[in-house]
């Protein structure tokens, strides 16, 4: 209702938080968040950030079951952080790409990745989750029937594999397929992006300075 109330007010962000907030507020709180809600991690365990550091220079992410990121590798962060994604404080994929401008601007198959990352947000989560609903409660005024309409969607199935195309200020069109890793027992998953093809794999290499031809695209035989 929220979101659809801010949609038709034509709401900027920032009015949208502040709507969020003061209905929060006005209901006494989120009744969802309490204290015998599951743990959500917020850190990767240090074995999982030295398998990160094996990856190198391999963009590669650790996110939790609502999107957070947890870890990554320097080469992810050549890869995302110009276009803003790491950005916040606590960086959170869907929070970055339904209420960050950039996004849309950086992924040009931007509704195919939103449904993806929507469709791993609704099928990796536990059943009835607090963090789950309060991610979706906000992102539902937030971002408004973009994403609303997507969670709604019971149709949307993940995907262990797929494609980006990413618009990099630096390296230009980057074509990326991702893995996925999950980490079960965490409730988190590991993401790592490879080139689709020699023009990206060749792109990766000069922001990570190293000689071209370093990086094989996906398929790529010597």
């Amino acid at each position: 209702m929220l979101g659809a109330l801010a949609d038709a007010l034509n709401l900027s962000l920032t009015d949208r938080v502040l709507l969020r907030r003061l209905t929060k507020e006005a209901d006494g709180g989120d009744p969802l968040i309490c204290a015998a809600a599951p743990s959500l991690s917020r850190t990767a365990r240090p074995t999982v950030r030295a398998v990160l550091d094996r990856l190198e220079p391999a963009p590669a992410v650790v996110v939790n079951w609502i999107g957070d990121v947890l870890a990554h590798t320097a080469g992810y962060e050549r890869l995302v952080g110009p276009v803003g994604l790491l950005d916040d404080e606590r960086p959170n994929l869907l929070r970055y790409l339904f209420t960050d401008a950039r996004a849309r601007d950086a992924y040009r198959d931007w509704d195919r990745v939103a449904d993806d990352l929507v469709a791993r947000l609704r099928h990796g989560v536990p059943l009835r989750d607090p963090y789950l609903a309060e991610l979706a409660d906000e992102l539902t005024v937030t971002a408004g029937a973009d994403f609303a309409d997507r969670f709604a969607d019971l149709a949307l199935t993940p995907r262990r594999t797929g494609s980006q195309h990413l618009e990099h200020p630096e390296a230009g069109s980057l074509r990326l397929l991702h893995e996925t890793l999950s980490l079960p027992d965490e409730g988190q998953t590991v993401v790592v992006h490879l080139p689709a093809d020699e023009a990206t794999a060749a792109a990766l290499d000069r922001l990570d300075g190293r000689r071209p031809g370093a990086l094989r695209a996906v398929g790529e035989t010597r």
